[in-house]
């Protein structure tokens, strides 16, 4: 898959589900209620023991179905790992450039994570693809649609603090996808085996979504009908 198919495939799902746990035993089968539930896009943690394991084995099972990242990737060993063991997408927790260049080389998508405006744009600049805006639970929306504000042009994803409540109010402030770790994949629901749970939040989340971009979608073109939109078709 070339980095701009996964770059689409990633920001049309809206939900990256961060998959961080002590085993990797249950992973795919969390992969695969994710999927059921409207969630396609997954970043496997390198902390999780056999990372690039999990990998593979949620690529046998899922194939297509299922975009693939890796998180918590601190430097270019652990990338190549990663994007050999079938990741299409690498997620880091800071700006290491080291990292970004590998990821631009093998023409696979890289999201950083920045938390001030100055960060945010050096990896901009650097090459990333999209900014992961972390630990987003110590600023929440406001910190995020105030970095948009100036930085129009830089693909932002909070990483943090996003769960059912924040969710609409992230994407309103402008993220084009959401990072959800334990707010998606509960701990609890993955150590009992319920991937019932799993399925029913990774929906809800879908579903979130799917209708705050409804509603963003339909201000966009009500605002094209006002009374200034008017006086130009008159003119």
């Amino acid at each position: 898959m070339s980095k701009n198919a996964t770059l689409a495939r990633m920001i049309d799902s809206g939900v990256v589900a961060v998959l961080r746990a002590p085993s990797g035993r249950m992973l795919a089968d969390v992969a695969e209620a994710l999927v059921a539930g409207g969630v396609h896009s997954i970043e496997v943690t390198f902390t999780v023991p056999g990372a690039h394991r999990v990998l593979e084995e949620v690529a046998d099972r899922l194939g297509e179905k299922i975009l693939r990242g890796a998180g918590t990737v601190l430097d270019p060993e652990t990338a190549r790992t990663a994007i050999l063991a079938g990741a299409e997408f690498i997620v880091a927790p800071t700006v290491n450039l080291d990292v970004i260049r590998l990821c631009r080389r093998y023409d696979k998508a890289v999201l950083p994570g920045a938390l001030t405006p100055t960060e945010v744009l050096t990896a901009w600049e650097a090459g990333a693809d999209i900014v992961k805006v972390f630990p987003s639970d110590l600023t929440g929306p406001k910190y995020l649609k105030a970095l948009h504000g100036p930085l129009p042009q830089v693909r932002l994803m909070p990483t943090g603090g996003v769960n059912l409540e924040t969710a609409a109010d992230f994407l309103r402030a402008g993220a084009c996808a959401l990072g959800v770790g334990g707010a998606l994949v509960e701990a609890k629901a993955v150590a009992a085996g319920d991937m019932a749970r799993i399925e029913s939040l990774a929906r809800q989340y879908a579903e979130i979504v799917k209708k705050t971009r409804e509603e963003g979608g339909r201000r966009k073109a009500e605002g094209g009908r006002g009374p200034l939109a008017a006086s130009h078709r008159s003119a």
